[in-house]
């Protein structure tokens, strides 16, 4: 267990591993927001039967769901450089082979569908094993910025350039964003099989281990950490909130606010801009406050900015409100992954991730049924007052935890292993 908080943030240097796994994670993002666009309006062209379009969406989520775990556990049993150029370089021939099937007309719900749960499935690995392998590249002292780095390239690659540029795309033929995404899944193979890294030591395996007891051991992992326990039920509280706001915001600022598609897209737009301020506001806040006070300051923020989009009749007072709701989202989600690869036992990365990431994701789709429940009931504006309401519990669940930031102490906290500078 890395038992001491590195509050003393250094940027990582771009030279070397951390500026080919940065290009690799922000090409990738680029195109993956191609084709999650894409998929949808390619779907509507397919049929017109409602639920068969939004099956394509939702099968997206459920390899998180079932195979989750599992690709921690292998993460953390296999070379997580090789683990991830080779999933990335499998991803983009599925792609390209899809790409390929919709140039010739084959293309089918069935096929998107298919699609969609094979390129998740391989991102459960790929993704634990980043998780695992970027402290192996920057050292604890540059995590902090790093993760903010990485988190604002994914989110200006995907959020400003990748979702716009797809119905451009698409005018040039239905085919052109999924070659896009194909090569630069290929590309982003070939940056991550360029880096040079020191595997993670690993103590042999006991006799008889096997990939269930090992899923066990990093369940068990994150319960007995009291932190990580706390940021994990913190942090799925959160995502039903934000399932119940994002399935709903936008029939919210085009029906109740009767804003048009442009109130819609301003409302998106500040959200991103707002992560990426978030991202250059948080090593001064962590500085200032502790990486845990920080995240406490982020989810009471977000608090207050859901109560302005729920009752708030002023397209500007939301958009506004989104921005700081962007920002806050931001400096919680680089902190809580910054924490978690600070705290969890050596070598077992990938499958205290994958149990975090796989309890907080089914958050997500329970809050958008929880959200258009709510919506039907008592009106649009309702989902985002509910989402407050998650976030206050989500904030309350962190109160225990937040001494903790001073000191870090190991999983079972009986004993101080160094004090956090401030």
């Amino acid at each position: 267990m890395t038992t001491a908080e590195t509050v003393g943030v250094r940027a990582p240097a771009w030279r070397g591993g951390f500026g080919r796994l940065w290009s690799a994670a922000v090409l990738s993002s680029f195109g993956d927001s191609l084709r999650t666009a894409a998929l949808p309006l390619l779907a509507v062209t397919l049929t017109d039967r409602p639920l068969l379009v939004v099956s394509v969406t939702a099968c997206g989520y459920l390899p998180w769901l079932v195979f989750g775990l599992l690709g921690g556990a292998v993460a953390d049993r296999v070379d997580q450089r090789r683990a991830m150029w080779t999933v990335d370089a499998v991803r983009g021939l599925l792609v390209a082979a899809f790409a390929v099937a919709v140039a010739l007309g084959h293309a089918s719900i069935a096929l998107l569908i298919a699609l969609a749960v094979a390129l998740t499935t391989l991102q459960t690995l790929f993704d634990n094993a980043a998780t695992a392998l970027l402290p192996a590249l920057v050292g604890p002292a540059a995590l902090d910025g790093a993760n903010a780095r990485l988190m604002t390239g994914q989110r200006v690659a995907g959020g400003l350039l990748g979702a716009p540029a797809a119905p451009l795309l698409l005018t040039a033929g239905a085919a052109v964003p999924f070659a896009a995404d194909a090569a630069t899944f290929l590309v982003a193979a070939a940056l991550v099989a360029s880096l040079r890294t020191t595997a993670p030591e690993r103590g042999p395996s006991p006799a008889g281990s096997t990939l269930r007891r090992e899923i066990a051991d990093g369940l068990r992992a994150l319960w007995h950490d009291r932190v990580l326990r706390g940021l994990c039920a913190a942090t799925t509280l959160c995502n039903i909130g934000m399932g119940a706001l994002i399935a709903t915001l936008v029939v919210l600022v085009t029906g109740r606010l009767d804003a048009g598609t442009a109130g819609y897209a301003a409302a998106v737009t500040a959200y991103t801009a707002g992560n990426l301020a978030g991202a250059a506001v948080n090593g001064r806040l962590v500085a200032r406050m502790g990486r845990l006070r920080a995240v406490l300051l982020a989810g009471t923020a977000q608090i207050g900015a859901l109560v302005v989009i729920g009752s708030v009749r002023s397209v500007v007072a939301v958009v506004a409100a989104m921005a700081v709701f962007g920002c806050m989202g931001m400096v919680w989600n680089v902190n809580t992954t910054t924490l978690m690869q600070q705290r969890s036992p050596a070598g077992m990365l990938g499958r205290v991730g994958s149990a975090f990431r796989t309890l907080a994701v089914a958050g997500a789709p329970l809050g958008a049924l929880l959200g258009g429940a709510v919506a039907t009931a008592w009106g649009l504006h309702t989902p985002a007052l509910l989402a407050a309401a998650f976030f206050a519990l989500s904030v309350t669940a962190l109160i225990p935890v937040r001494a903790a930031d001073v000191p870090v102490a190991a999983p079972d906290d009986a004993a101080t292993a160094a004090h956090a500078p401030r």
